[in-house]
């Protein structure tokens, strides 16, 4: 079989990931218990470098820290057309497909139908959407209580989507938010 080579952005996220898994498994062979809490400490933070799905030129980065409150989630997206994008975490972190798909559906530990970031009922990864100028940059800065970077509904290790449309935050199962046109897996951040 015939592997195509990785592509740069694709290449850099494969090398970023392979540097965090052992990182991670040196804190958990050290008897740092961290990573097994049921929460994270306050301050701990996790960061998604995002690349291109498709070629389609959108960039970005998503820091997640976690707060009293909640995880801060702050995202700066470049590229993207003007409008709304729907904005999710994924189950997985796996960027391997150019359309992005390896990532599977919503992160949804719980069962819940999809809905907007301000229902009780929810996918943990329903983040509702970003919101793009005419220059086609996004930004985001709120924080979620249903995010969590330790625990049973950690999302680390699993993967953060940018879709081409806007998410209407009611149809099943995904909001019908289209393609995924810029992606990244959620890693622990150097302190």
């Amino acid at each position: 079989m015939n592997r195509m080579p990785l592509s740069v952005p694709r290449a850099l996220s494969a090398l970023l990931l392979a540097f965090a898994l052992p990182v991670f498994a040196a804190h958990h062979e050290s008897g740092e218990t961290m990573p097994m809490m049921a929460k994270a400490p306050e301050g701990f933070t996790a960061v998604a470098v995002l690349i291109a799905g498709n070629d389609s030129g959108v960039t970005g980065k998503v820091t997640f820290t976690q707060t009293a409150e909640g995880v801060h989630v702050q995202a700066t997206v470049t590229g993207l057309t003007p409008g709304k994008h729907g904005f999710h975490v994924h189950q997985l972190g796996d960027l391997s497909k150019a359309d992005l798909t390896s990532t599977g559906g919503h992160f949804n530990p719980e069962g819940h139908d999809h809905a907007g970031p301000m229902a009780a009922m929810r996918h943990v990864g329903d983040l509702g959407n970003l919101t793009a100028g005419a220059d086609g940059k996004a930004m985001a800065d709120f924080v979620d209580p249903k995010l969590a970077l330790a625990g049973p509904h950690s999302i680390v290790g699993r993967g953060v989507i940018v879709h081409a449309g806007e998410d209407d935050l009611t149809s099943q199962p995904t909001g019908a938010a289209g393609g995924r046109v810029a992606g990244g897996v959620i890693g622990i951040a150097s302190p």
